[in-house]
């Protein structure tokens, strides 16, 4: 696949330096090797670009602690790099199909329009078959080297993202992020089958964590960006109601995801250090969710709430609370 590059290509019909005059020649040869080396590597970060590095790190911060969980130690290496490298492989297709779908509101949004859909680097056509073609290869090798179970998940994933999320729900209701939420909560059910071929109750625990941790995780950072979302005519929940309303539900949704975390306990038959590590952190947690709701109440408006420090805190919960999940069956 080859893309459209932005860069300025050297000029062949260039008077060589230093030439006396007569028939312009053309540039050396050797400037050539690096200008093309130059604009397979742009192109290369253009396609890595359009998966969405950074929401796949994310994503994977919930998959492997839940391997451990399902395997009560250590699973085997080689499931948890083929369930890494075709789960890599899933969410990249999803969010590069979103790129292709979003690239119209993309170009407005300062937040995004820096994507390469928004730069005009990679055409949307290719975009949509570099898509369409990872969603393929992700679910064949899901199907063919894990188990159908992990493969029906991941394509469940996409097909949700793409079609429910993306298409029908991101610009026409404020809660697109609610109910867009569970593609993203579906490596943690992939991450279970992978290992045991099926499902049980204690992954559906823990999709229920990251299902209730999605509403105040997305809608902190909304708050920042909310003239972005606003501009592109995306009804998200900081864009259509008022600071105060935001505030309250991130909040009643925090005390849910604290609630679903504690649930686990029994449930999957956790060890202390789980206990101890989900209750410290769900009431840091919470503390910032109550520091919002005061700010707000005593009249903070806009960026003076600093609604990203929230955000910034629940990336940090959701990883240390599935850190201990994958801790906690190597010591119980």
């Amino acid at each position: 696949m080859t893309v459209l590059s932005n860069k300025r290509g050297v000029e062949l019909d260039e008077q060589v330096p230093g030439a006396p005059g007569g028939p312009l020649e053309p540039v050396p040869e050797p400037a050539a090797p690096a200008t093309a080396g130059r604009s397979i590597l742009t192109g290369v970060r253009a396609y890595v670009a359009l998966t969405k590095p950074r929401v796949i790190e994310l994503l994977l911060i919930t998959t492997i602690p839940v391997m451990f969980l399902a395997e009560r130690g250590v699973p085997p290496l080689g499931t948890v790099l083929l369930t890494l490298a075709f789960g890599t492989m899933s969410a990249g297709a999803a969010n590069a199909i979103n790129c292709y779908i979003d690239r119209d509101i993309d170009a407005k949004m300062r937040r995004t329009r820096r994507r390469p859909l928004a730069r005009a680097q990679v055409t949307p056509a290719r975009a949509l078959v570099f898509g369409i073609t990872l969603a393929a290869l992700s679910t064949a090798g899901f199907l063919l080297t894990v188990n159908a179970v992990a493969a029906a998940g991941s394509l469940f994933a996409i097909l949700f993202y793409v079609f429910v999320y993306s298409l029908l729900l991101k610009r026409r209701t404020s809660q697109n992020v609610v109910w867009g939420g569970i593609a993203g909560c579906m490596p943690v059910l992939i991450g279970w089958a992978a290992v045991t071929g099926g499902l049980a109750w204690t992954p559906f625990v823990l999709f229920g964590v990251v299902f209730l941790w999605t509403p105040p995780h997305t809608w902190t950072l909304a708050m920042r960006y909310r003239e972005d979302y606003k501009v592109a005519n995306v009804p998200m929940l900081p864009v259509v109601a008022t600071e105060r309303r935001v505030v309250v539900e991130s909040l009643l949704y925090t005390y849910a995801t604290v609630a679903c975390s504690l649930v686990l306990w029994p449930v999957a038959d956790m060890g202390p250090v789980y206990g101890a590590v989900a209750v410290v952190l769900g009431l840091v947690f919470l503390a910032e969710g109550h520091r919002l709701l005061k700010a707000v109440r005593a009249g903070v408006t806009g960026v003076h709430l600093r609604p990203m420090r929230f955000f910034h805190l629940s990336n940090v919960y959701l990883a240390l609370l599935f850190t201990a999940v994958a801790v906690d069956p190597l010591l119980h």
